[in-house]
């Protein structure tokens, strides 16, 4: 007899459905991509100087650190565990412990932040305690995030969604332009500000949405399989946090904050595409797990992977044909942008292989082979970081960008060899590769071509019309059964 909970969570793992409702859930987390893309040039403009915009990216990537360790990986334990039991109770428990242990967590890191600010190169205390203190309420937005997701209730986690992180970009660009002549650090400052004080206030009405349990919150039965499985997400998430951001570190003690702001301007350009696979893999993976049968959850996967990968031919074209147009909207002559396409192309190519991780890590964290995970992590990120002090000096920013596509395909590749012995994984067709060989091979000729007014007017103008080809593409994908 047919389970009717079964038949449910197949229906809500196809194809048509995540790329219909299960979409949505993408598009309301992509609203933080789509208000930093938009705050970007405001602030690149305002803040005056690369060396500015580099401190702040240097913030933003310590607190994307501190978010991979603080919660110790119960965030992803809340998910999970809500979406294979199908009740709420342990997983509401989980999430009140996940809270308590990131603000431990924090206030850890904040006693000893004279001993590793300075290896970051933090030398901004103002930034450096806005940074500590941002980590909280966006702690506390992960959680209630994660159990509206695992509850499908969309209109409370596009509410919460919009509130911190729409919220924030325009609280913190106000606050920035409302004193335009205190730029530089105290820009950055009041920037960081307005990013805190909207994920406080996401916070609150997130936890009140979601409403995390006390009792059972620290049950061991209820935190010791937890723990065991979060743990070693926290080694894949600095990985991740390496990979993202490891690179401007090395750039900032190697060449110094005004190269870390060009490349963050480039990367923030190329890495859209990548940013989307994330996400997917972040709003998706309940989904899966609520299937129970592991050959038709493998099959699925791999059905949303190969669908992915061509959704992101247009992409990449698209993004590589408009960069020149859009890095010189979004940075000052200052930032030399002419310079920046190869990091751009480069950036966009890792989300192929972006594509290939996600689905073999999705598939790892639902079998809860986490273990598996973060000894792949580990080694990823010391081959990044070897790469990028290797090919920094030489290269600058074009450098650390080949480092990160470097890794992030030595990742995928791990990744599949690791999911081996979990069952027949379905490989891309010959054709779908073929597809991918000929796009990024077409997308790295543009780069050649002069970058004079009119050669760059006919490439954005190429760049828009892959948009019908995207979105024909999005609609086949909702009509598969």
């Amino acid at each position: 007899m047919a389970d009717p909970r079964q038949d449910e969570a197949q229906e809500r793992a196809s194809s048509s459905t995540l790329f219909g409702r299960g979409l949505l859930y993408v598009v309301v987390a992509g609203a933080q991509l789509v208000s930093s893309a938009v705050a970007s040039p405001v602030l690149a403009h305002v803040l005056g100087d690369p060396a500015s915009l580099g401190t702040l990216a240097l913030a933003i990537s310590v607190h994307q650190l501190l978010m991979a360790v603080v919660l110790l990986g119960l965030d992803h334990a809340v998910v999970l565990r809500f979406a294979q039991d199908g009740d709420d109770r342990a997983a509401r428990a989980l999430a009140t412990a996940a809270l308590l242990a990131a603000t431990t967590c924090t206030a850890l890191v904040w006693v000893t932040a004279g001993w590793w600010a300075p290896a970051f190169g933090f030398t901004d205390r103002p930034v450096l305690l806005l940074t500590v203190l941002w980590t909280v309420p966006t702690a506390g937005v992960f959680v209630a995030l994660g159990l509206l997701l695992a509850a499908d209730r969309l209109r409370p986690y596009a509410l919460v969604t919009l509130v911190s992180a729409v919220g924030g970009q325009v609280l913190g660009v106000v606050l920035v332009l409302a004193h335009v002549q205190t730029a530089g650090p105290t820009g950055v400052s009041r920037y960081v500000t307005g990013l805190l004080v909207a994920d406080a206030l996401g916070a609150v009405v997130g936890l009140c949405l979601a409403r995390p349990r006390l009792r059972g919150a620290l049950s061991w039965p209820v935190l010791a399989p937890a723990v065991a499985f979060g743990v070693p997400l926290v080694l894949n998430s600095l990985s991740g946090f390496v990979l993202n951001a490891g690179d401007r570190i090395v750039l900032q003690r190697l060449a110094g904050p005004a190269e870390v702001g060009r490349y963050q301007i480039a990367y923030t350009v190329g890495y859209v595409a990548t940013q989307v696979i994330g996400l997917t893999s972040a709003t998706w993976t309940p989904r899966f797990a609520a299937v129970a049968d592991r050959a038709l959850r493998w099959e699925l996967i791999g059905a949303t992977r190969d669908t992915i990968y061509r959704l992101l031919s247009p992409v990449v074209l698209g993004i590589t044909l408009g960069a020149p147009v859009v890095l010189r909207v979004i940075a000052p002559a200052t930032f030399e942008p002419a310079g920046l396409l190869v990091v751009v192309y480069v950036v966009v190519l890792s989300a192929y292989a972006g594509a290939a991780g996600s689905a073999t890590g999705r598939m790892l964290v639902i079998e809860r082979r986490t273990r598996l995970l973060a000894v792949v992590s580990l080694a990823v990120a010391a081959s990044n970081i070897g790469l990028n002090l290797v090919l920094v000096p030489s290269w600058g920013a074009s450098g650390a960008a080949v480092a990160t596509l470097v890794a992030f395909c030595a990742q995928s590749a791990a990744q599949r060899w690791c999911a081996r012995g979990l069952g027949t994984f379905p490989r891309a067709t010959r054709r779908l590769h073929a597809e991918i060989l000929l796009v990024s091979a077409v997308a790295g000729a543009t780069v050649l071509l002069p970058q004079d007014p009119v050669t760059n007017a006919v490439r954005f103008a190429l760049a828009l019309a892959c948009l019908p080809w995207c979105l024909v593409l999005l609609r086949r994908a909702r009509r598969a059964v």
